[in-house]
């Protein structure tokens, strides 16, 4: 494995199966089962590979492995992949879900198959190169590049207001990336190399950090989404298809998060420490404001959509508190947001692709007629709430306990949201999921199919062993945490003696 460039081929075997796809006619059903057929091996296959990413990894190492480097644009922008304990699993996570996205489509997408197929394929090359990248001008390319087939994704294959949808998602999300790229350019002629291990190591001065800063916050923010730039996320996800859902929220909010890790905290260490107290604040008023805005929806897919919102707030307020607990906390929480969000959605998709409404009101009493589908969506509930055992508690509790560290009201008003998310979760499931069966166009629903079975059930074993066994991913990133937040440490003692030096300095 030393000497195959297992990255490359991770990030570009995507493309390998959109290519044979795009050879397949679609204009018969036997031509659209063998698309659906190759899209689903090329995912599968590159889960597998990705796979091997995990056995060679030295959890013991902070620093970047599997590094791959070739000449590019010129002398200074370069070819160059490489994964550390941050990045890594990130990597599994969007291999791992991509399989779903196309089992969750199989029945559900009829029209322009191959062009619905090929779109996700791309998308997915394109999500993990933004995780391997280790040049920021090659991470912009797959960072904007993902821009354009989610679009396509929800303004072709969506709802009835998909396109005012997939505009408000590409508008916003690219007006915050502009400033990102004014950044990027600024820090190459700072520091004259575009390298992201070279610039994890440069000094900015102080005052080009808090520009830097804001710049790569203002893409970082969008994409999480943090309050108030959210709005675009509950419009993308009621729209989108089912599978387009599960990408939105397992994977490409996730990209914000991975952000703040891998360039605000390293890079702009002071800036970071200046702004923690502003991120904390957008951050409690995202966990508590958007659980009440939950609270009062009546589309199942809006509701989880600003319980994401919520529970991103937990994450950015893990990461800010620049402690082990809080930052290990905040990448176990994305993950596990990953998986749980996800599997919401997905679940959302099974009753819908049978009622063709996503209308909290026009449900009630499943549990009568789909004890299976019931059992699955409690699940994944509870993970939501953050119940002990469940995925959703380990990275919540880490959050609180790292937040509570570096600013105990922080944690006090964030705990809130424990409480509401337990509200608007249970609400939901209840009207759902228990009562009498009385609508007599439920009566006829079938419970779970094979396919469906294999979409959820996997999600399922994972969300619970995680809960109970979560060493994997702790053990994973806590190297690569360790290093980070040494290293925020060092620039806080540093900013803290500087403060009496500078106050103490005559005027002039």
């Amino acid at each position: 494995m030393t000497d195959w460039p297992i990255l490359t081929t991770v990030t570009f075997l995507p493309l390998v199966g959109a290519f044979l796809i795009m050879w397949i006619r679609d204009d018969n059903p036997s031509g659209r089962r063998n698309i659906r057929s190759v899209a689903l091996f090329t995912t599968v296959f590159t889960f597998v590979v990705s796979l091997l990413i995990w056995t060679g990894f030295d959890k013991a190492d902070p620093g970047f492995q599997f590094v791959e480097e070739a000449s590019w644009l010129s002398d200074g922008i370069t070819y160059r992949m490489g994964v550390d304990g941050i990045s890594m699993l990130f990597v599994i996570l969007t291999t791992f879900l991509m399989p779903f996205c196309i089992l969750a489509s199989w029945e559900s997408i009829e029209k322009r198959v191959k062009a619905y197929m090929i779109a996700f394929l791309i998308l997915e090359t394109l999500m993990i190169g933004v995780f391997c990248a280790l040049d920021i001008v090659l991470f912009y390319v797959f960072f904007e590049g993902g821009l354009i087939p989610m679009f396509i994704i929800i303004g072709v294959w969506g709802g009835k207001r998909r396109v005012y949808a997939s505009f408000k998602f590409f508008l916003y999300t690219l007006l915050g990336s502009v400033l990102m790229l004014l950044a990027i350019m600024a820090m190459y002629w700072q520091s004259g190399t575009t390298d992201i291990t070279k610039l994890l190591t440069h000094e900015f001065p102080g005052n080009m950090q808090i520009w830097l800063w804001l710049a790569f916050f203002a893409s970082f923010a969008v994409k999480m989404p943090m309050w108030p730039v959210h709005t675009w996320l509950p419009d993308a996800h009621v729209e989108a298809p089912t599978a387009g859902s599960v990408i939105l929220a397992g994977i490409l909010l996730k990209m914000g998060g991975y952000g703040f890790l891998r360039f605000s905290l390293p890079m702009f260490p002071d800036a970071s420490i200046y702004f923690a107290p502003f991120v904390f604040t957008l951050s409690v008023i995202a966990i508590i404001a958007t659980s009440l805005i939950a609270l009062m929806q009546e589309d199942m897919k809006k509701l989880i959509a600003y319980s994401s919102v919520a529970h991103m707030g937990y994450v950015t307020m893990g990461i800010f508190a620049m402690n082990q607990e809080g930052v290990q906390g905040a990448i176990f929480q994305m993950l596990s947001h990953g998986l749980v969000s996800s599997a919401l959605f997905l679940c959302v998709g099974v009753i819908y692709d049978r009622m063709h409404t996503r209308e909290i009101d026009a449900y009630g009493g499943l549990v009568n007629i789909m004890p299976k589908y019931a059992v699955a969506f409690m699940v994944f509930t509870m993970a939501n709430v953050g119940l002990p055992g469940t995925s959703g508690f380990v990275g919540e509790f880490l959050t609180l306990v790292g937040a509570f560290k570096a600013n105990t009201w922080v944690a006090f008003f964030a705990t809130f949201g424990v409480i509401l998310s337990a509200a608007y979760a249970l609400w939901l499931y209840r009207r759902v999921i228990f009562g009498a069966l009385t609508k007599e166009s439920l009566k006829g629903l079938l419970d779970l199919s094979t396919r469906e079975k294999a979409i959820l059930y996997p999600l399922v074993l994972l969300v619970i062993f995680f809960g109970v066994y979560p060493a994997p991913i702790l053990d994973a990133t806590a190297a690569s945490v360790e290093a980070l937040v040494n290293q925020m440490t060092v620039a806080a003692e540093s900013a803290a003696s500087a403060a009496p030096a500078a106050a103490a300095a005559p005027a002039h």
